[in-house]
């Protein structure tokens, strides 16, 4: 059965940082662009960052530029977004995801074939 958990979330005040771990298994994940995503209440579901299947290419929505880092360990089995200077605006769930075929570049909302059940993130005081 293929998995994708999430960790690492919970509550940090801001500009703390958090370091979220997307595990995966049941399938080789190894060869495939992996991403996160976040949904906030009320709001859809949005990009965050993504990584190619080689961990050569990396992407980011432009709220995560400078403050977010995405990477896979040497085993391409963990996926981590470092997440630094959290606001209070970056309080939602968060999501890790891969895309639908092997040796892609990128992970978006249109073409992510698995998800995670989720983490939630609160950045308050």
């Amino acid at each position: 059965q293929m998995q994708l958990v999430e960790s690492g979330g919970g509550l940090v005040q801001p500009g703390g940082s958090l370091r979220l771990v997307c595990a995966t298994s049941g399938h080789s994940f190894s060869n495939y662009a992996m991403g996160w995503f976040r949904q906030a209440p009320g709001k859809e579901r949005e990009f965050v960052a993504t990584i190619s299947y080689n961990g050569d290419r990396t992407s980011y929505a432009d709220s995560a530029k400078g403050r977010f880092i995405i990477s896979r360990d040497a085993t391409k089995t963990l996926v981590f977004l470092e997440m630094n200077g959290l606001k209070a605006e970056d309080t939602a769930i968060y999501y890790c995801a891969a895309g639908q075929s092997p040796y892609g570049h990128e992970v978006t909302i249109y073409n992510a074939g698995y998800w995670g059940q989720g983490i939630q993130v609160t950045v308050a005081s």
